[in-house]
C-alpha cells in the first residue's frame, strides 16, 4: 500500500521490528520518504549504537508520571519461594493483583525449566482460595481476551502468563510481577515485563526467581534488573553484553562490525569527535573525490557487504 501523501510513520515498541520491516515503510511514499520517529523502553543494541555514531536524533523521557512510584526489584533463588509465597499473600490480602511470567508453555526435554502449565498447578496449590486465570499465546483470541478481561476486571488475583503480556496490557491494580526462571530472558524483555506494573499509586514489585546455576552474563542480566529502572542505561548492558549489532546491515545484535579498539559503550566522547571529523569531510567533499579522500572511499566501498544502505534505517 501506498499512501497519498505519507509524511510522518511513528513506530511504537520499535525492538520488536526488524530493520527490513521498518524500512518498508519508506516505500509507502513515492515521492519523499516519510520521517521516522521510533519509540521504545528498551532500545536494541544496533539503535543505541545508531545514536553513539549520531545517526538518530535522540529524545529521553526520564520521568515518571505524576503519582508513580520507582518499582522495587528484587532477585531470588528457589530457597525463598516460601517467602516469596507468603510475601504474595499478603500483598493480596490488601488488594493487589499479580502477574506470574513463565518463558515456556509446556514442558521441555531440553532445558530444565518451570513451564506455564506446571506453574499454574503450583500456583493454584500454593493458594486454593484464590481466583488464577492463565494466558498465553497458543489460546484461541476470544479465550484469551476473556482470561485478561476477568483479571482486568479484579475477577482473578493472579495471572500465570507467558510474554504475550510483554506490551499492550495496563492492569493499575496489578502490582506485584513475578518473573520465573528470570535468566532466560533478555534485558529488554526483563524490562518490558516491569513495565507491566507500577502504573498505579501502589508501590510496585517484580521478583525475578532463578536458580542458583546461572551463567556470567545472565547474572549480569540480573544484577542490572535490581540496581536500575532507566532502560537507557538497561539499552546499554544490554550492548555490551549482545553486542551493536550490524550498522550497515540488517543484524540489531551481535558483533556486526569489527572495532578493534573503541568500545561503543565508553567512548561515546571519542567517537562523537570522529563523527564531527567525518561531517566535516563531507561538507566539503560529498562524493569524496579529492585525492587525500579517495583511500577513504575505497575503504569504506571494501566495507559494505550490501547494496542497500541499510545504515539509513533507525
Amino acid at each position: 500500500m501506498v499512501f497519498k501523501n505519507l509524511g510522518l510513520v511513528v513506530i511504537d515498541e520499535q525492538h520488536r521490528f526488524g530493520v527490513a520491516q521498518r524500512a518498508k515503510l519508506w516505500q509507502k511514499n513515492d515521492m519523499i520518504p516519510p520521517h521516522i520517529l521510533v519509540m521504545t523502553a528498551t532500545p536494541i543494541p544496533r539503535t543505541l549504537a545508531m545514536t553513539v555514531y549520531g545517526d538518530l536524533d535522540v529524545s529521553v523521557i526520564d520521568e515518571l508520571p505524576p503519582g508513580r512510584k520507582p518499582i522495587q526489584t528484587m532477585h531470588y533463588f528457589e530457597n525463598r519461594r516460601q517467602q516469596l509465597n507468603n510475601f504474595l499473600r499478603m500483598q493480596m490480602e490488601k488488594g493487589t493483583q499479580i502477574y506470574i511470567v513463565y518463558p515456556l508453555i509446556s514442558e521441555s526435554e531440553k532445558m530444565d525449566l518451570k513451564n506455564l502449565e506446571e506453574g499454574y498447578r503450583h500456583v493454584t496449590e500454593a493458594f486454593p482460595d484464590v481466583k488464577v486465570s492463565m494466558v498465553h499465546g497458543k489460546m484461541k483470541p476470544v479465550i484469551k481476551e476473556s482470561a485478561m478481561q476477568a483479571f482486568k476486571n479484579g475477577e482473578t488475583k493472579i495471572m500465570v502468563a507467558t510474554t504475550v503480556i510483554e506490551v499492550g496490557v495496563d492492569v493499575p491494580n496489578a502490582a506485584i510481577m513475578v518473573i520465573e526462571s528470570a535468566e532466560r530472558f533478555g534485558l529488554s524483555q526483563l524490562h518490558q515485563l516491569r513495565g507491566r506494573v507500577g502504573r498505579g499509586a501502589e508501590q510496585s514489585y517484580c521478583i525475578l526467581m532463578s536458580s542458583y546455576k546461572i551463567g556470567h552474563e545472565s547474572r549480569k542480566r540480573l544484577e542490572t534488573m535490581v540496581r536500575t529502572n532507566d532502560g537507557f542505561e538497561i539499552a546499554e548492558v544490554d550492548m555490551k553484553l549482545r553486542g551493536p549489532g550490524d550498522i550497515e546491515g540488517t543484524q540489531q545484535s551481535g558483533i556486526g562490525f569489527d572495532l578493534k579498539i573503541s568500545n561503543l559503550g565508553k567512548d561515546g566522547e571519542i567517537l562523537q569527535l570522529a563523527r564531527n571529523v567525518a561531517t566535516d569531510i563531507l561538507e566539503k567533499d560529498p562524493v569524496l573525490q579529492n585525492g587525500e579522500n579517495r583511500v577513504l572511499l575505497h575503504t569504506l566501498m571494501a566495507s559494505k557487504q550490501t547494496e542497500f544502505d541499510w545504515s539509513l534505517i533507525s
